[in-house]
């Protein structure tokens, strides 16, 4: 963040106010996260592109009503969801073979019987997954976070965590052994 970007709690007051430049303002601040998100699961800049307008679109037709309590998050998950949809429309009939996302990884261990169309499941299942990741290590949680939120590959979670790749892997994998196990006590079937 740039000491003159303006402060989320006034970016979300101008989309209030219906001001263009809340768009303007959002772009300043947060380009470079969403573009970041868009790209690792899209691996390409041009569509990366459309999927952040389609971010500021999004944010434009969800405030108001919303009032995100922090436009970092809320804009993070406009982008990966736009990014996946777009991401699984290229790879329905393999129209696009570069994207590579690391969603079959954890999907097996997490969605089970969850219908994932429906929200109220999803914020169950996200709030299993919270509360599973809240017994980890603050270095557990970050290196499924990086690879499962943001998408990052081995090598850049390596670089941001100081492990190695190998390491990163291990972890992975055990993670989403102990994921599975956690989720199947608590009634999910995966």
């Amino acid at each position: 963040m740039k000491l003159q970007d303006m402060e989320d709690e006034k970016i979300i007051e101008l989309y209030w106010l219906r001001s263009e430049s809340a768009i303007t303002e959002t772009d300043k601040k947060y380009r470079e996260h969403c573009m970041y998100i868009a790209r690792n699961i899209l691996n390409d800049i041009s569509d990366s592109e459309e999927c952040l307008n389609d971010t500021y679109l999004a944010a434009w037709n969800s405030m108001p009503p919303e009032r995100p309590s922090h436009l970092s998050a809320f804009l993070a998950k406009i982008t990966k969801n736009i990014a996946l949809k777009r991401f699984r429309y290229y790879t329905a009939d393999k129209r696009k073979k570069s994207a590579q996302v690391p969603i079959d990884e954890i999907s097996e261990s997490a969605v089970g019987t969850f219908d994932v169309e429906d929200t109220s499941d999803l914020k169950e299942l996200a709030g299993l997954i919270s509360d599973f990741l809240r017994k980890h290590s603050k270095e557990k949680r970050v290196v499924f976070l990086r690879r499962y939120f943001f998408f990052d590959s081995f090598e850049q979670i390596s670089d941001i965590t100081g492990l190695s790749e190998d390491n990163i892997r291990k972890i992975l994998s055990r993670m989403r052994k102990q994921l599975k196990e956690y989720l199947t006590k608590r009634g999910v079937k995966v």
